[in-house]
C-alpha cells in the first residue's frame, strides 16, 4: 500500500513515516504544498497523510485542487489546529478525517487503515474470501480458522490483491507496491504468487493472462 506524507516539520515527519512503514506502507513524502500537489496529481496513493501548515502553498489549497482534479484517494489531515471551526473546513474541502496535533502514530494508522477499507468497500477490520480471511489490523491471514505464516512480502501481496475486490492487479503494479517501483521482474512475482498459492490452497488467487491477479470471491 502507497502512502503519501506530507509534513513540513521533519520530527513529525520521520515518526510517522516510521509509524506507516511499520504497519506495511511503503511511504513517500512531500515537504512542501507545491510538491504535494505535483506528486498526488501525477501518482496514484492509497492514502494521504496531508499537513495544513505548509510552505509554498497551505493544505487546504492543495487538498482544494486535488478534489477539483478529479484525484479521490483518502485524506487524512494533520494539524495543530484543533479547533471544530478547522476541522469542518477541512471536512468541506475534501478530506475524510482529521487528527488534531499531538496525536499517538498507532492512532493516525488506526484511523488511516479504516480510511482505506471504506475506500475499498470494506467498513471492517476483517475481509473475507471464502475460507481465507484477512485481519488488516493484526495484519495476519486464516484459512478455515487456522492463522497462516506468512512472510512481510506474502502479506502485503494478499493485502493488495484483497484491496482490490473484482479487479486483476496487474505484476507491474504488484511490483510497485511491493518494492516501489513498477518495473516488475515478472519471474520473480510470478514465484511469490505461486508460494503464496501454496500456502492458501488452489483456487483462491486467480491468475487473468494479460491482466494480473484477483483473489477468488472478491468483489
Amino acid at each position: 500500500m502507497r502512502a503519501l506524507l506530507v509534513e513540513d516539520d521533519a520530527a513529525i515527519a520521520a515518526g510517522v513515516a516510521a509509524a506507516l512503514a511499520r504497519a506495511g506502507f511503503r511511504v513517500e513524502t512531500a515537504v512542501d504544498g507545491e510538491a504535494a500537489w505535483i506528486a498526488g496529481g501525477d501518482e496514484d496513493f492509497d492514502v494521504v497523510v496531508l499537513d495544513l501548515g505548509l510552505p509554498r502553498l497551505d493544505g487546504l489549497s492543495v487538498l482544494r485542487r486535488w478534489r477539483s482534479e478529479g484525484r479521490r484517494f483518502p485524506i487524512i489531515i494533520l494539524s495543530a489546529r484543533g479547533g471544530w471551526m478547522e476541522k469542518v473546513e477541512g471536512i468541506e474541502a475534501g478530506a475524510d478525517d482529521y487528527l488534531a496535533k499531538p496525536f499517538e502514530p498507532a492512532e493516525l494508522v488506526a484511523r488511516v487503515r479504516a480510511l482505506i477499507r471504506r475506500s475499498a468497500g470494506h467498513a471492517e477490520a476483517v475481509m473475507t474470501f471464502g475460507a481465507l480471511t484477512l485481519d488488516t489490523r493484526r495484519m495476519q491471514a486464516s484459512l478455515d480458522g487456522a492463522v497462516l505464516s506468512l512472510s512481510p512480502l506474502e502479506y502485503r501481496l494478499l493485502d493488495a490483491l484483497a484491496h482490490n475486490p473484482g479487479r486483476a492487479v496487474p505484476a507491474g503494479e504488484i511490483a510497485e507496491t511491493l518494492h516501489g517501483t513498477d518495473a516488475a521482474d515478472v519471474n520473480a512475482i510470478e514465484a511469490l504468487v505461486a508460494r503464496l498459492r501454496r500456502k492458501v490452497g488452489p483456487g483462491v488467487i486467480e491468475t487473468r493472462r494479460g491482466f494480473g491477479y484477483l483473489l477468488a470471491g472478491a468483489g
